[in-house]
């Protein structure tokens, strides 16, 4: 028995996810659930799942993560203007919200309203925490057998 996480195992955290100032923005406990990750697949930001490595069952871990540790810097390129026509006849654009829709792909996408033009609106694909440094409380719950 492995009393203390490796890459590729699975995992259940609790995690309390504040900016520098205190403001949280994110809560596992406000869901009533622990997240389950694997460590090491690339499913988590690279700064939290390294965190992970080496904790044990019940410790808790205060991390703080920089802008690169995170979601990065935002990119110019993600942010795009869209003809209107993309979006159904009845749409409200308030600049500010946050719509996902699917890319081309077919791939889920989120972006932000950052403006509505005549014709078009522009949007900022970037994640809404691209640019940020981060600080999370990591509970370890469960590592799983």
């Amino acid at each position: 028995m492995i009393n203390t996480v490796q890459s590729g195992q699975t995992v259940d955290v609790h995690y309390r996810g504040t900016f520098d100032d205190g403001i949280e923005f994110d809560n596992s406990r406000h869901r009533g659930k622990a997240m389950q990750v694997r460590v090491g697949s690339g499913e988590l930001i690279a700064g939290f799942d390294a965190a992970l490595m080496g904790m044990t069952v019940g410790e808790v871990k205060n991390i703080h993560l920089g802008v690169e540790e995170a979601y990065g810097p935002p990119q110019q390129d993600a942010i795009q203007e869209t003809p209107k026509s993309a979006f159904p006849p009845d749409f409200i654009f308030r600049p500010g919200h946050v719509i996902q829709g699917q890319a081309p792909t077919g791939e889920p996408i989120h972006a932000t309203i950052l403006e509505e033009k005549e014709a078009t609106v522009v949007l900022d694909m970037n994640h809404p925490l691209a640019g940020k440094d981060l600080n999370f409380e990591i509970e370890l719950v469960n590592i799983q057998q």
